[in-house]
């Protein structure tokens, strides 16, 4: 009880006896959720603090995480104040001394039964959480089944992204590859995500395996298709993506879309130019760079704007070549491999190069690489090419859907997917090379009208 520093003088009884003290060890607890922090300081405060015999002050506040010694910081304000020295008073008496030690003595023990109480609910509040997140990943999760989500958190709890998983059925396959089928996954919201499931079966590689992801995971770029998670259930692998609405340009350029709604030369060159930024990205800004080992015009997927979006790049080594222990298994598509892929097995940069100058013809064009009219001759599409261009058809050449065009730009473009096909590797250029002679000859002028659909879409 604190009393004033003055008897009073109407007080018939006598006062009881009081003692200055001054607070010589101050205590600061600093309240976090989950924490306990002590801070101290053997600075003496400035006031003197009356008080009584039987009396001792003591004002605490100790939440529960961990027990820390510092130095007595300005800013905070939750003070344990505990022991007390006596000013040199000529009333006081050895009794007084007597009683002020006890009184040191009280606190001390008070404060080693309250630190150790509070010790003992910060192990049982440790234990009660770890219990609690046990039973609620059991009740959340299934037995086996692993969830992991890069970039950002996808805004659905695990239990759910799982459950709408494991709903997956032959209803919602949208398409088929090499590295497994494809599914159509709509949350509640009405948010879709492309799932594409995968056979990886030895668990011994499964680190190495989550560890590819994560890398991956990480690669975020407009004309690259994001990699959203990755779910391992006691059935199968799964991959998460996000939806590009139009599917494959494989689909757009040679389905049924095509005859509704023919892709112009403009929408093709927009295509090829967000192709060659997504593949130069994943070449020379990513580290280390990436090979993608698999272009094509199926893994190149259309947004409602056209925007194209690189898919599957990481996969083909990830999966192909741990799967063979080796870096020389050929993964790709027939007449997209450039001619020393075919024959060494091994990818480079300049090998995705070749397969992206095929990509370019088939715009032009509109024919697949694997097109019967110049297979049944023994040719591929640049060959076919190279015949034509010999003998000045480029009427023969160019995809009559393409609406009106000047034969200066598809001369121009034909040029570029000449140095991207040329048979030796070494006089192919650079991804980063490619993107620049398509930027000059695509976006010049700057008035033409795909330039004023990009300024606008900005």
């Amino acid at each position: 009880m604190l009393v004033s520093s003055e008897p009073s003088k109407a007080a018939r009884k006598p006062p009881l006896p009081l003692v200055y003290l001054r607070v010589f060890l101050v205590m600061i607890v600093h309240v976090m959720p989950g924490s306990l922090e002590i801070w101290s300081s053997v600075a003496c405060p400035s006031r003197k603090l009356a008080v009584e015999p039987s009396a001792f002050l003591l004002c605490c506040h100790i939440p529960i995480r961990s027990l820390r010694l510092a130095s007595l910081p300005s800013s905070l304000d939750r003070l344990l104040q505990i022991g007390v020295s006596p000013i040199n008073n000529n009333k006081t008496s050895h009794f007084l001394n007597g009683v002020v030690i006890g009184s040191m003595s009280t606190l001390a023990l008070a404060l080693v039964a309250v630190l150790g109480f509070l010790w003992i609910c910060l192990l049982s509040r440790k234990k009660s959480i770890g219990g609690n997140y046990v039973k609620m990943d059991k009740q959340t999760v299934p037995d086996g089944a692993k969830l992991v989500t890069y970039q950002w958190n996808l805004p659905y709890s695990s239990s759910e992204i799982i459950r709408r998983l494991e709903l997956l059925d032959e209803e919602d396959v949208v398409g088929c590859g090499g590295f497994g089928t494809v599914y159509r996954m709509v949350m509640d919201d009405g948010t879709s995500f492309a799932v594409k499931r995968i056979d990886l079966s030895r668990e011994s590689r499964d680190r190495t395996f989550e560890k590819e992801l994560e890398i991956l995971g990480s690669i975020r770029h407009i004309n690259l298709v994001n990699l959203r998670g990755y779910c391992r259930l006691p059935t199968a692998k799964l991959l998460v993506y996000d939806f590009v609405e139009l599917g494959s340009l494989d689909c757009y350029l040679h389905g049924d879309e095509q005859e509704e709604q023919p892709l112009n030369w403009n929408a093709r060159m927009k295509i090829a130019l967000g192709s060659a930024r997504g593949l130069a990205y994943l070449h020379h800004d990513c580290s280390p760079g990436i090979v993608h080992r698999d272009i094509k015009a199926s893994n190149i997927l259309l947004d409602r704007s056209l925007e194209p979006r690189v898919s599957d790049f990481g996969l083909a080594r990830l999966l192909v070549d741990s799967a063979a222990h080796v870096t020389t298994v050929v993964a790709g598509t027939f007449g997209y491999l450039a001619p020393e892929y075919l024959q060494n097995g091994h990818a480079t940069e300049k090998s995705d190069v070749y397969s992206f100058g095929v990509l370019m013809l088939e715009l032009v064009t509109g024919k697949r690489p694997t097109d019967s009219c110049f297979i049944k001759k023994g040719l591929n599409i640049v060959g076919w090419l190279n015949t034509l261009t010999g003998e000045h058809r480029l009427e023969d050449i160019i995809d009559e859907r393409c609406g009106d065009v000047e034969v200066e730009a598809v001369e121009a473009i034909l040029d570029i997917a000449a140095m991207c096909t040329d048979a030796d590797p070494g006089q192919r250029p650079s991804m980063s090379a490619v993107l620049k002679m398509l930027e000059e000859e695509i976006l010049s002028p700057c008035m033409s009208e795909l330039c004023y659909e990009q300024h606008l879409e900005l």
